[in-house]
């Protein structure tokens, strides 16, 4: 079972940083909620891509940070994971973040989204940000 990180987009400057850590990290949450890693797969790409993918496959209209597919199969977490660094990085801005800890939130974001989490309703929403805080205090406290 493997976590990967590609890029679809050649041009895409911005590369992610500290792989091996983010992948131990990603493993450790999978581990508290009692899952396994099965095959995650994150793709890096642009905001072009990423309202191709959202068109096509979920026939949404609009700009997102992250697309998440979900294959996990009872305990096995396993997925493709879609994410705009172009959103990530208007998103830093806007909520004024850095970039490193921008991607962290909306790569662990889509690792909750395949643990079961949603994020339509206002109730949702303020879950998963709670998850995804208790998430990036971990990866500081234990990989930084």
């Amino acid at each position: 079972m493997s976590i990967t990180f590609s890029y679809l987009n050649k041009a895409i400057s911005n590369k992610i940083s500290n792989k091996k850590k983010i992948k131990q990290w990603i493993k450790y949450i999978i581990k508290l909620y009692d899952r396994e890693v099965g095959d995650i797969s994150y793709y890096f790409t642009n905001d072009d891509e990423i309202i191709d993918i959202n068109k096509k496959y979920l026939n949404h209209n609009f700009f997102t940070d992250i697309i998440t597919f979900d294959y996990s199969d009872n305990k096995q977490i396993s997925g493709d994971i879609v994410i705009s660094l172009d959103t990530v990085k208007t998103n830093s801005e806007v909520f004024n973040t850095n970039f490193y800890d921008e991607i962290l939130r909306v790569i662990i974001h889509g690792i909750f989204h395949l643990l079961g989490y949603k994020d339509k309703s206002e109730d949702e929403k303020l879950l998963m940000r709670q998850k995804e805080n208790e998430a990036l205090k971990i990866f500081y406290d234990k990989w930084n």
